[in-house]
């Protein structure tokens, strides 16, 4: 049950982004093969915090605040901002012409160091929130 959940959560987001291609004007002519749609051959990209273009999965807490998010969906984020119910998705919307999906790179202590100090936290919380992404050992 939990990997259909999982499957439906994934394919809804991708309707709404082919909505929102469509509504927006971008995409209003876009007639893709499943193919062509699974290998996202359509304008812009959709990602989402926690993934390798956005390692950063607290940029979620600010989302959650922004836009109500619990108020208007019921959708929580736990304290490793995980999203409750799991089969819940979120993620940005960049129309731009050229976009295109990347993968942050492994990060040393100085951009750590400055990333922390931007985000009002502590080095050992930056260095935990961005673990996979270190490019050094931080004990």
């Amino acid at each position: 049950a939990k990997a259909l959940g999982d499957r439906l959560a994934e394919a809804f987001a991708e309707y709404l982004h082919h909505r929102v291609r469509r509504e927006w004007g971008y995409g209003r002519n876009e007639n893709l093969t499943n193919d062509e749609l699974i290998r996202e051959k359509y304008r812009g990209i959709r990602p989402a915090a926690g993934y390798p273009a956005c390692p950063d999965h607290t940029e979620k807490q600010l989302l959650w605040e922004l836009l109500e998010v619990e108020n208007h969906t019921g959708i929580k984020l736990t304290e490793s901002c995980a999203m409750w119910p799991a089969s819940s998705v979120s993620g940005l919307y960049f129309a731009h012409p050229e976009a295109k999906y990347f993968a942050v790179g492994k990060i040393d202590r100085d951009q750590v160091k400055d990333w922390a100090k931007r985000k009002d936290m502590s080095l050992t919380d930056a260095e935990r929130w961005l673990a996979p992404n270190l490019n050094y050992d931080p004990a």
